[in-house]
């Protein structure tokens, strides 16, 4: 393993030659969406958000209709995609505050080392949320700052250290944060207070001028909005939040039209349509939904900005596009920016349901909560269509292991499956199961089959216990009817799966 890393660092250092198979590679290019649910994109059924960019890569690619991240919130779905393995086997891997150790380990096989073995140039652009340094000593936010996405496989980045609702709200290029002033150094805290150059918005919620914000969310107010985490300094080193948008496009444009001659791996992982939702204001009023849906519409116009650029390039046809989600749906989540109105079934957006058909959503785990968009496009090679194919972002690893004919190193990657067949469209046959994760609670699906084990209550968020579920899918989407009365074997049968691969790797079969 270790020597296999090494030798991806080393290629790191050189000009990335453009091995040959029969033709050149192509590139492969993963647009991540943050927060967007299965009902978002109008191919998949939207009506009150227009996603033509996104309708239209998904006319000319594979639209998988049971695609899915590894869980119903961020962290842990980003950590499966990168490394092909579940996050919950893994300490560290939760919803991460914004000063957190980076939660995946140097000596880790990744997806970028992959592509780097290959060749590959290696980016990533956008939100992180995976955490920054080694945990054993605090990070110094004006001084170099690793290990980072450089120690695990990237050959360059441009990131929010966190997320957009958390400090510090600063661009970072490479390793080090952008526009410090020595003057002003920065200094963050998810402990203790600092109030000395922002104001607290518990104290001074009249700063939140921007909207209010709540449980959490009312930290430092920074450009007139409460982050998680309170922060001091760093004035000259802000993002604006409503060209965070325009910023990640003009790094990744400017990325591809610098290796428009060789293969090229991009992560480009957008803040949108995550809270704060801060769409810039020509995208004001293009949905009738408010911020999120126009910060929706916004995503789909850095979509297709990057589609743009790859035809400018000449690269549309040697050039694998991926779309997807890092978890389901939510609303408001902690900012008043008006979006939600609800019903007495379920939340809906003054009429747009962003599940879809599905059940739940973020932090959920029913369908809604996993089900994401998930769009694979290389046209000339992948033939447009529909796929039931039952494929997770977990499986790059082994796919792409497969496509690029790379062994992974032993003990890596141990969930990651090859499922490279459905994803280039040659077969409607993905995985025989997988594992779904949400707070607390994992679910198994087999087919059209899915087991939700028992769950407790919490009396401090008033929820009720839960007890064991089975849905069929094929008859149930909306997972309505608990069948676990009628098919007590068929439960048993997947509440002994799951107790056996949370224990040990899917690929280990």
């Amino acid at each position: 393993m270790k020597k296999s890393k090494l030798g991806s660092m080393a290629l790191a250092t050189i000009a990335c030659a453009s091995l040959v198979l029969a033709n050149p590679k192509p590139n492969v290019v993963i647009i991540y969406g943050d927060d967007v649910g299965y009902g978002d994109v109008g191919v998949y059924g939207s009506k009150m958000i227009p996603t033509p960019n996104i309708d239209k890569l998904a006319g000319q690619g594979l639209v998988f209709t049971d695609g899915h991240c590894a869980a119903a919130t961020c962290t842990p779905s980003r950590f499966s995609m990168l490394t092909g393995r579940y996050a919950f086997r893994h300490e560290g891997t939760g919803i991460l505050p914004g000063d957190a150790a980076m939660a995946i380990k140097p000596e880790m096989f990744t997806l970028p080392d992959l592509f780097q073995q290959a060749g590959y140039k290696t980016a990533v652009f956008g939100k992180w949320h995976l955490g920054l340094g080694d945990g054993e000593t605090p990070i110094d936010w004006n001084k170099e700052i690793k290990p980072g996405p450089l120690e695990i496989g990237f050959d360059c980045s441009f990131l929010f250290p966190a997320t957009n609702d958390r400090v510090p709200c600063v661009y970072m290029r490479n390793r080090h944060i952008l526009n410090i002033d020595p003057a002003d150094p920065i200094t963050v805290s998810y402990k203790n207070k600092l109030t000395d150059t922002y104001p607290d918005g518990k104290e001074h919620p009249e700063a939140m001028t921007y909207y209010p914000s709540t449980h959490g969310h009312n930290n430092s107010v920074i450009n007139g909005i409460g982050r998680i985490g309170w922060m001091s300094g760093g004035k000259t080193a802000l993002w604006n939040d409503e060209d965070n948008s325009d910023v990640l496009v003009q790094e990744a444009r400017a990325f591809i039209d610098a290796n428009k001659t060789k293969p090229f791996f991009i992560y480009f992982a957008s803040q949108d349509i995550h809270v704060p939702r801060t769409p810039h204001k020509r995208f004001h009023g293009a949905t009738e939904l408010g911020y999120r849906g126009d910060a929706m519409v916004a995503f789909d116009w850095s979509t297709g900005e990057i589609m743009k650029a790859l035809a400018e390039n000449g690269l549309t046809e040697n050039t694998i596009v991926i779309f997807s989600s890092d978890n389901g749906p939510v609303y408001d989540d902690g900012y008043a920016d008006g979006c939600t109105v609800k019903t007495s079934t379920k939340e809906s957006d003054r009429g747009h349901d962003s599940s879809g058909e599905l059940r739940g959503g973020k932090y959920q785990i029913y369908e809604g909560g996993t089900r994401v968009p998930f769009i694979v496009s290389w046209p000339g090679t992948i033939k447009a269509g529909s796929s039931p194919a039952l494929v997770t972002q977990t499986d790059f690893m082994a796919s792409f292991a497969e496509f690029l004919k790379i062994d992974l190193p032993a003990g890596e990657a141990t969930d990651s499956q090859n499922v490279l067949a459905a994803l280039l469209g040659k077969s409607v046959t993905g995985n025989e199961l997988i594992i779904e994760q949400a707070r607390g609670v994992k679910a198994l699906r087999q087919g059209p089959w899915k087991y939700i084990p028992a769950q407790k209550g919490n009396k401090k968020k008033n929820l009720p216990p839960v007890p064991p579920q089975l849905f069929n899918l094929d008859e149930d989407l909306g997972e309505t009817a608990n069948l676990i009365g009628q098919h007590p074997e068929r439960a048993n049968e997947l509440k002994a799966l799951l107790k056996k691969y949370q224990e040990k790797g899917l690929r280990e079969q």
